[in-house]
C-alpha cells in the first residue's frame, strides 16, 4: 500500500488537504507532517515531527513514505527554497519516489519579487532531483481578500494597492480538493498545473459584489503601496506584514496573479467556487 504524507498538515491549507485525502485513501496510509505534533492531535492520522529547518529530524519522520505532498512555507526568496530543499533532499535520502508542491500561479515570470524566486528555486530542485513530481501553481486564495469583509463593512470602503489588476483566485478548499486528487493518483506525474479560479475580478468587482451581497455600499479605494501599508499598520498589523500585504498588491497591479487556465475545474470535474459564493461565505461567517 502507498504510504502519504503532508508537510504543514495543521496549517489552513494543510488540514483541507489531509480532510480531502482521507476520503480517497485509507487515513492509516497518511502522515501528517508538523512543527509541533502536540498542536495536531486532532488530525486522524499518525503525525510525526517535520520542521523545514530541520533536514535530519524530516529524513527520519519521511521513513516509509512513498508519495509527499510538500506545501510551501512562508519564508520568502532564496532562504524558502533553501527550506524546500531541505525537504527534498530528505525526502530523497529516505526513499520517497514522488513530490507534489505547491507552487503558485505564473510562478515562471511572477513579478513577485520574495516569492517568485522561492517558487522558481523549489521547481527547478523538484526537477533535478531525479524523483517523480507535480508542479501545483496555486492561484490567489480568494481568503486574501474575503478575510477584508468585516474591516471593509466597517469602514464602508475596501483598501488597496491592486488598482485593476486582475486576479484569478480560488478557496483554499477548491485547492485543497485538487492537491488531495493530484497525490492520490499516478496520473499527474511530471506535470506542471496552474490552478487558477474560472472567474478573473478586480477589486472594484470584488466591491460591487460585496455591495450587491451585503446591502450597503462598499467602494474600492486605490492607495499608494506606502499609504496602504501605513494604512495597514495604523489598523494595528505588524510592520512587516503590513508592508508584505501591501507589496504583493502592488503585484497583483502587474497582473501576478491572472490565468486563463482552466486546469483546476478540469481536476475538480467541476466549476471553481465563484467569488459571490466565497463572499457570502465570508459574510456568514
Amino acid at each position: 500500500m502507498t504510504t502519504f504524507a503532508i508537510t504543514a498538515a495543521n496549517g489552513q491549507l494543510g488540514r483541507l488537504v489531509l480532510e480531502q485525502l482521507k476520503k480517497r485513501v485509507p487515513a492509516d496510509n497518511i502522515v501528517a507532517l508538523v512543527r509541533d505534533p502536540a498542536k495536531a492531535t486532532d488530525l486522524g492520522v499518525a503525525v510525526r515531527t517535520g520542521d523545514y529547518d530541520k533536514p535530519d529530524e524530516l529524513g527520519a519522520s519521511l521513513q516509509g513514505v512513498d508519495k509527499l505532498l510538500l506545501i510551501s512555507g512562508m519564508m520568502p526568496g532564496a532562504a524558502g527554497a533553501n527550506q524546500h530543499q531541505n525537504v527534498i533532499n530528505a525526502a530523497k535520502k529516505a526513499g520517497v519516489t514522488y513530490i507534489a508542491y505547491t507552487s503558485v500561479v505564473n510562478a515562471d515570470n511572477s513579478p513577485f519579487a520574495d516569492l517568485g524566486p522561492k517558487h522558481r528555486g523549489t521547481e527547478d530542485a523538484l526537477k533535478a532531483s531525479g524523483l517523480d513530481y507535480t508542479i501545483l501553481r496555486h492561484a490567489w486564495y480568494s481568503e486574501n481578500y474575503t478575510e477584508s469583509v468585516p474591516a471593509a463593512l466597517a469602514n464602508n470602503a475596501l483598501y488597496g494597492s491592486a488598482k485593476d489588476g486582475k486576479i484569478s483566485s480560488a478557496t483554499r478548499a477548491d485547492l485543497a480538493e485538487a492537491d488531495a486528487i493530484v497525490l492520490s493518483s499516478d496520473e499527474h506525474h511530471g506535470k506542471t498545473y496552474a490552478l487558477a479560479g474560472d472567474e478573473t475580478y478586480t477589486l472594484s468587482d470584488f466591491a460591487a459584489a460585496l455591495s450587491e451581497l451585503a446591502g450597503k455600499d462598499i467602494a474600492y479605494v486605490d492607495m499608494p503601496q506606502a499609504d496602504y501599508a501605513a494604512a495597514l499598520q495604523q489598523a494595528g498589523l505588524p510592520d512587516e506584514l503590513a508592508e508584505a500585504l501591501a507589496y504583493w498588491d502592488s503585484c497583483v497591479a502587474q497582473d501576478a496573479v491572472f490565468s486563463t487556465d482552466k486546469t483546476l475545474a478540469k481536476l475538480l470535474g467541476r466549476p471553481t467556487t465563484d467569488l459571490k459564493t466565497a463572499i457570502q461565505a465570508a459574510l456568514q461567517s
